[in-house]
């Protein structure tokens, strides 16, 4: 089972912290449509995480996806991480981005992924919150250490059904691999930038469950140079050391001038399917419950 996902959000970043460049909009938008129609030739409908903020600032956006067919899934409201929030301010995020998203696509929207995948041990309690919003498929566990997230206690890599305080969610987790003996993942964002073809090939023909994670920003080659302090202080609320903006910035540029080729070639290997699809063709009853 191959999963197809896309985070949507980089228009309201650059409306909110990058100045709202038009020729950035312009950008975001060829690619889009790029993509819209690269699944279109190979008959693929993948789901879509959007920001609430997308759908109300920008809603040719997820109107586009929608009327090509795609799931429109929630990916928060602000792209604020979930770590940071109380639970009363994620539910207000939660609440008024599903809304504003359904409103735009016309879908009901029940598939969400936090942002920086920000739901771990610590703030386990947004599932409860998430349900109460009316999310019933989440895909927002990282089950390894990664850099503003991650839940590496979580115990599996596979489809799993969560129960925490009386509630259920299906959760759809990043998948994993063995390297040189420790997990890492290798099917979206610097992980998929960084490695070769080949070892990603192998990995998916390997793999029974691979759940893909892509964003447009990844997939444009970044000619952009290191970020000013106050811009990585105002964006990942964290010290703008020259350390970490350095870290940063190699993050996000490694493999940004081959991604979309080598995205372009995995979608037309192999076949892919949406969230919805996913869920309607796992049998849940021979899945593992996971009590937080």
């Amino acid at each position: 089972m191959h999963i197809l996902t896309f985070d949507i959000e980089e228009w309201y970043i650059e409306q909110q912290y990058r100045g709202g460049r038009k020729e950035k909009y312009q950008e975001f938008d060829g690619y889009l449509d790029a993509i819209s129609d690269l699944l279109e030739e190979q008959d693929i409908k993948a789901t879509f995480f959007c920001l609430g903020k997308i759908a109300s600032n920008f809603p040719e956006v997820v109107r586009k996806i929608a009327t090509k067919g795609h799931e429109i899934g929630c990916h928060s409201n602000e792209h604020i991480w979930l770590n940071k929030m109380t639970p009363q301010a994620v539910r207000k995020d939660t609440t008024s981005a599903v809304k504003s998203l359904q409103d735009i696509s016309g879908q009901p929207v029940v598939s969400y992924r936090a942002p920086a995948f920000s739901i771990g041990e610590q703030n386990k309690w947004a599932f409860e919150v998430l349900y109460e919003c009316g999310i019933r498929r989440d895909a927002s566990i990282f089950p390894m250490v990664r850099d503003f997230g991650g839940f590496s206690s979580f115990p599996s890599d596979t489809p799993t059904i969560i129960e925490y305080k009386g509630i259920q969610i299906k959760e759809f987790p990043i998948c994993t691999t063995k390297l040189f003996g420790k997990e890492v993942a290798y099917s979206g964002g610097g992980y998929f930038r960084f490695f070769p073809y080949w070892f990603l090939k192998n990995r998916i023909e390997t793999n029974k469950y691979v759940m893909t994670y892509f964003h447009i920003g990844d997939l444009i080659h970044n000619k952009s140079g290191i970020m000013s302090k106050s811009e990585y202080e105002t964006y990942f609320k964290e010290k703008g050391t020259v350390i970490n903006r350095l870290k940063r910035y190699t993050k996000s540029n490694i493999g940004t001038s081959t991604a979309f080729k080598k995205m372009t070639r995995l979608i037309k290997q192999f076949d892919f399917i949406n969230l919805e699809k996913a869920d309607s063709q796992i049998d849940w009853g021979s899945c593992e419950n996971v009590t937080l």
